[in-house]
């Protein structure tokens, strides 16, 4: 449970970082939202839940922080970047990070997502994934 000032980028993010735990959504607009506003509507909505949801404490960093395809980076792989120069390192972690997106793409795909999905190409050169917004 969260607050954004983007919901359709923010939901397109999560969907692609966390896609088996993303079903449903439940948001409220406000037109002139303040921090304490949303701290409380927060507050109440995990009161409402009854319990602090899964993805809202140790796992908080996997809804809102890039994929790191590194943590994904098969042995193969990591003999190749550890054989490279600086160069080539950036190519195995593009490599990398061009494999697990094609993953992450086929996933969406298997649960009947159709809408275009760009990743940020600059960040693929450090073995990252976010959506280019």
């Amino acid at each position: 449970m969260g607050f954004s000032r983007n919901v359709y980028l923010s939901l397109k993010q999560h969907l692609t970082r966390r896609p088996s735990l993303c079903h449903w959504v439940k948001l409220q607009t406000l037109d002139r939202p303040s921090r304490t506003l949303l701290a409380q509507m927060q507050a109440d909505w995990i009161a409402e839940y009854g319990a602090l949801p899964a993805g809202n404490g140790a796992d908080l960093s996997g809804w809102e922080q890039a994929i790191d395809a590194k943590a994904q980076i098969t042995p193969a792989e990591q003999a190749a970047f550890d054989a490279e120069d600086e160069a080539g390192q950036i190519k195995v972690l593009k490599n990398v990070a061009r494999r697990v997106e094609a993953e992450v793409k086929a996933l969406l795909e298997q649960r009947g997502v159709t809408m275009g999905l760009r990743f940020d190409p600059k960040l693929k050169e450090q073995g990252l994934l976010t959506l280019k917004s």
